[in-house]
């Protein structure tokens, strides 16, 4: 599993949160999906081999938020399975 953090700086209220978690939380091979308003950002837990960042960010995207410049990367760590 990978753990991936996106900014995501047009998060700012419950509805926000509640829509990218559901499309978010919807995708196979997501394990969990976490938006933190205070820090515009969401948390992602995938299994890189079922599904990949790019589809998560196009989701996120398809919901009408915009991702930070360059993928909006933060962190990128492995966690154990």
């Amino acid at each position: 599993m990978k753990e991936q953090t996106l900014q995501v700086p047009e998060v700012h209220c419950d509805h926000c949160v509640s829509s990218i978690e559901g499309a978010v939380g919807e995708l196979s091979g997501v394990d969990a999906v976490t938006v933190d308003l205070s820090a515009r950002n969401v948390k992602v837990v995938f299994d890189e081999a079922s599904i990949d960042l790019d589809k998560i960010v196009e989701t996120i995207e398809g919901q009408g938020y915009d991702v930070g410049e360059g993928g909006g990367l933060i962190q990128l760590e492995s966690r154990p399975e």
